[in-house]
């Protein structure tokens, strides 16, 4: 083995699931940011953590309402997801610029996001400053799940998405 930067260790490391998280901004409209810094952290409670940059827009909606889905997209949402993770929130309303369709939550108020493979929702319950940016714990308070959509989207070193079957298909 040999040193490598954190360029070719993120490509090595590749593909790292990519997800997206619904947030509620201050005057109350649904955001979504795609992500692929999230990871469980407990069974009993069952809780996720997301790691989101302290500059972002989703981070201001997310110290403001501290609740937030976290949504797996399906083979077919490449092209929304991908603008999810590279616009802003602050200039452009998601759910008006993608195809996505806002679902009801049952137990927490940024909506689910139609055709997910998975989606959580969760409510933060500490939040951790890791430098430049900032872990958000929550707890797991329902999940959801569309069995037939069994593909969901990976990110392959932050330059482009691809679909792989959770059942290995």
């Amino acid at each position: 083995m040999k040193e490598i930067d954190r360029n070719e260790a993120f490509e090595l490391a590749s593909p790292f699931p990519y997800t997206l998280a619904v947030t509620i901004d201050n005057r109350e409209r649904p955001n979504i940011t795609g992500l692929s810094w999230w990871t469980f952290t407990s069974w009993d409670p069952f809780m996720i953590a997301i790691s989101v940059g302290k500059t972002r827009y989703s981070h201001e909606c997310l110290m403001h309402h501290k609740e937030f889905s976290l949504c797996f997209p399906s083979e077919g949402q490449e092209k929304d997801a991908w603008l999810c993770g590279t616009k802003s929130g602050r200039d452009i309303d998601k759910f008006q610029e993608t195809a996505f369709k806002p679902v009801q939550s049952e137990k927490i108020k940024p909506p689910l996001i139609e055709d997910s493979t998975v989606a959580y929702e969760c409510r933060i319950v500490k939040h951790l400053d890791t430098g430049d940016h900032m872990l958000h714990a929550a707890e797991v308070v329902a999940i959801h799940g569309s069995p037939e959509k069994v593909n969901h989207l990976y990110s392959i070193h932050y330059s482009k998405l691809i679909s792989l079957g959770s059942k290995g298909r």
